[in-house]
């Protein structure tokens, strides 16, 4: 192979082996040209630096990257996986994702996907659960499921928090979770809302004749985050929230590790990093590196409610985290999952009973429901808030129209007369 002196990083000719990590990059370089940007990217996320070192042996120029696939500001690099620590998602993002965005070479920069080799990525442990482990332990066969979260968000005392989640369970909700910023504030301490909530849960389970679950908050700073998580299985409980961003993928490793429990990681703070369409990582990345790393559910945004990402983005990430294999796109890579089970895809944020349609129609019926403000903002309250999402999800499982079928059932109607009507 002839090395170009002066882009040495740059291969055009190169093919990737079945061996290599591939990402795509979004590069927009700053006072350089193109391939020299993208040749500052490739040696900075690999073996190189700014200058010639002396201390550099020929053996390690075969780990370098190459950046082999560029078109306008697209650019693929390859990466041997020789470079990666294996089951450790913070030692691929220290390189591909760590000083490279802090470079003065780029005006932006951003990760839009990766690829993982077969090796590496068995070396991960996936979900516990998953899609189908979840449905086994609610024992919901093929529809959604439907969720909430507890709202005042903050601010509530545990036992009205614990009668909140219980109304919803009661009134049809499979699942109820604790906000992000929940954790053991002094107004509903941690241990004394699990307690409560889940004794909640088994009365709602009991008297509804269903399964129910409860998604509490426990990121904490890592050994008492564990212990958090210990204390749910005692006294019980079947699931944990994780906040993944803000605690970080290896606190989710560990968490996965360590704990039996089903694991629902809400993406809070994703936000901060997704959303620049020219610097940053994808949420496409976030939901790879949480599906490795270990989470059962994730949110992934609904492409119509508050949260920012359309539909086609949102479509294309609970196919990523829920097929076994995924075709490329024009901004996604291929990838073989080899085997990790799939993540549950949440759609959550700023929903009502008259999106369920439109979620159903176009992210399928492996996806959880999860309304918040649609839920306990309904004329009536929060139980039938609930029953009105229920009653939603009914419908389009029998092939009715919500109007058709809120005629007979009064709870729907009047969620839909209160929210009004969605055209999609």
């Amino acid at each position: 192979m002839v090395i170009n002196r002066k882009y040495p990083f740059v291969d055009q000719s190169y093919k990737p082996t079945r061996n290599d990590l591939v990402c795509l990059f979004r590069v927009t370089p700053d006072s350089m040209s193109i391939k020299e940007a993208i040749n500052n990217v490739a040696l900075e996320s690999s073996t190189g630096t700014w200058c010639e070192v002396s201390s550099n042996k020929k053996y390690v120029n075969r780990l370098g990257a190459k950046a082999y696939a560029i078109s306008g500001n697209w650019v693929k690099v390859a990466y041997p996986q020789e470079l990666f620590e294996e089951n450790s998602v913070s030692n691929i993002l220290s390189s591909v994702a760590g000083n490279v965005f802090g470079m003065k070479c780029v005006k932006g920069l951003r990760l839009e996907d990766v690829k993982l080799p077969a090796k590496l990525l068995k070396s991960f442990p996936g979900p516990r659960f998953g899609v189908e482990g979840y449905r086994k332990i609610l024992k919901v066969k093929d529809r959604p499921l439907v969720g909430t979260i507890v709202k005042p968000k903050l601010g509530l005392k545990t036992k009205d928090h614990a009668k909140v989640a219980y109304e919803a369970w009661v009134g049809g909700c499979d699942l109820v979770k604790d906000d992000e910023n929940l954790s053991s504030q002094k107004f509903n301490p941690f241990e004394k809302r699990a307690a409560k909530t889940l004794e909640m849960c088994d009365k709602a389970a009991e008297e509804v004749g269903e399964k129910k679950g409860y998604l509490i908050n426990v990121t904490a700073e890592a050994m008492l985050m564990l212990k958090r998580a210990d204390i749910v299985k005692e006294l019980g409980g079947k699931f944990v929230m994780h906040d993944v961003i803000t605690a970080g993928f290896s606190s989710l490793e560990t968490l996965r590790q360590h704990s039996k429990l089903g694991i629902h990681s809400h993406r809070a703070m994703h936000g901060a990093f997704t959303e620049n369409p020219e610097h940053g990582l994808s949420m496409m990345c976030v939901a790879d590196f949480a599906r490795m790393a270990g989470s059962d559910s994730l949110h992934i945004g609904t492409g119509i409610g508050k949260m920012r990402g359309g539909k086609r983005e949102v479509a294309e990430i609970r196919e990523e985290i829920e097929a076994m294999r995924v075709d490329k796109t024009a901004h996604r890579l291929e990838q073989d999952w080899q085997g990790l089970k799939p993540t549950f895809a949440v759609c959550s944020g700023g929903i009502y009973p008259g999106h369920i349609p439109y979620l159903m129609k176009n992210f399928g019926k492996d996806i959880i429901i999860q309304a918040g403000g649609g839920c306990h903002g309904h004329p009536d309250g929060t139980r039938v808030g609930a029953v009105a999402m229920r009653q939603a999800v009914d419908s389009v499982m029998k092939g009715e129209t919500l109007e058709h079928y809120g005629r007979s059932h009064k709870e729907l109607w009047d969620a839909m007369e209160y929210w009004g009507k969605v055209r999609f």
